[in-house]
């Protein structure tokens, strides 16, 4: 029986240093985020990943995004950051935006589907935040949901799916935004939304203008 915390009333941050250890060693969390809920383990445990997949039944070739808590921890799996993408991170994390990076080396290739970025989010959510804070690693968290279905947005919808194949499930209730994060690619200095979200083109576009205005201000 997988561990169960209910912070559905009252939120003890505290607990969450349990879950954080289990993500540390590879183990598999089911916890909350503002968007939707995620199922998330050590980003560079190739074998947890590997199980991540084969839970959801998620085909190998679809990437995963890993989750932050800081940017120190953006530079450990991300390198030949742009201009654009820093002021778009700026602007956007914590939240829900999830940004495509060039990745590093030591990030698994099965993470990736064997690509050479990686999709980075830092949640706003004060459980996940905290949750990655503690583990002292990026955590690699696809919607807590078997492919195909709609993402999970509480632990009802979820349960029936993975109870007794994670390791703890966390428990706050309904998701705040019930909608994944929007999806970003930065190519050749213009932004392409591969999945929009609660933020929209429009607030997208406004960074770039800015960062635009100032790049030939600084000239």
């Amino acid at each position: 029986m997988e561990r169960y915390i209910d912070f559905r009333n009252n939120i003890d941050l505290q607990k969450l240093k349990e879950p954080a250890k289990i993500i540390k060693e590879g183990g598999i969390v089911i916890f909350p985020t503002e968007t939707v809920y995620g199922i998330g383990t050590n980003g560079f445990n190739k074998e947890s990943i590997r199980k991540i997949y084969e839970l959801k039944k998620r085909d190998f070739s679809k990437p995963i995004s890993l989750l932050v808590s800081n940017m120190e921890m953006v530079k450990v799996v991300a390198e030949d950051i742009s201009g654009l993408e820093y002021s778009l991170m700026k602007r956007f994390f914590p939240g829900p935006f999830t940004i495509i990076l060039k990745k590093k080396k030591d990030v698994p290739d099965i993470l990736t589907a064997n690509g050479d970025t990686v999709g980075v989010r830092m949640p706003s959510g004060e459980i996940a935040k905290k949750l990655i804070e503690y583990a002292g690693v990026p955590i690699a968290t696809p919607s807590a949901n078997i492919s195909g279905k709609p993402s999970g947005t509480n632990i009802n919808d979820i349960v029936k799916d993975f109870e007794g194949k994670v390791d703890c499930i966390i428990d706050s209730g309904e998701s705040k935004l019930g909608v994944a994060s929007t999806i970003v690619k930065v190519i050749d200095n213009v932004p392409h939304i591969l999945r929009e979200g609660t933020i929209s083109k429009k607030e997208i576009q406004e960074v770039v203008e800015i960062y635009n205005k100032d790049s030939k201000s600084n000239k």
